[in-house]
């Protein structure tokens, strides 16, 4: 395969992560940033070259970066004796997203019940639109955890 094949379908890959992430409420180009942080070599990448690779703006890949440091996902460093900063997806970034995930599931559940309390007087049809939401985010704050450790134990044994 030719090396711009090669770098068409990485360039296809990064965009498909882009596109991925934005429908899950980030940005683009911080899915953008994600993707090519998980295949780019080697896997730290300075500012100038995350650029570089996504054709984007210093400032876009500044602001994007700094988000994606918030969010648990991206890590800045510097190595000994360089003033250049560089990013790398965290090694703990998908376990970090997963109980960030589970707290979600826990306030999702705690709203829930506060909206059934305002509710106890109100007939079972203007419950049950809430209840839903009570009933799922139950059973999913129960299991999520038990999952989360499943893939852990498989992952540590591979």
């Amino acid at each position: 395969m030719a090396k711009n094949e090669r770098m068409d379908e990485k360039e296809q890959f990064v965009e498909e992560i882009g596109h991925f992430f934005e429908r899950s409420g980030l940005t683009r180009m911080a899915g953008r940033i994600l993707g090519w942080l998980l295949i780019c070599e080697p896997p730290h990448q300075s500012m100038k070259e995350l650029a570089q690779a996504l054709h984007a703006s210093k400032g876009s890949i500044s602001s994007m970066t700094r988000m994606l440091i918030r969010l648990g996902l991206v890590e800045r460093f510097s190595f000994p004796g360089e003033r250049r900063d560089y990013f790398r997806i965290r090694p703990d970034a998908w376990q970090y997203l997963m109980d960030t995930k589970l707290t979600e599931l826990r306030h999702m559940r705690e709203m829930a019940e506060r909206g059934l309390a305002l509710l106890e007087e109100k007939d079972s049809d203007v419950r049950h639109r809430l209840s839903g939401l009570h009933d799922i985010a139950i059973f999913l704050e129960r299991e999520f955890p038990a999952l989360v450790e499943r893939w852990q134990r498989e992952r540590d044994h591979s």
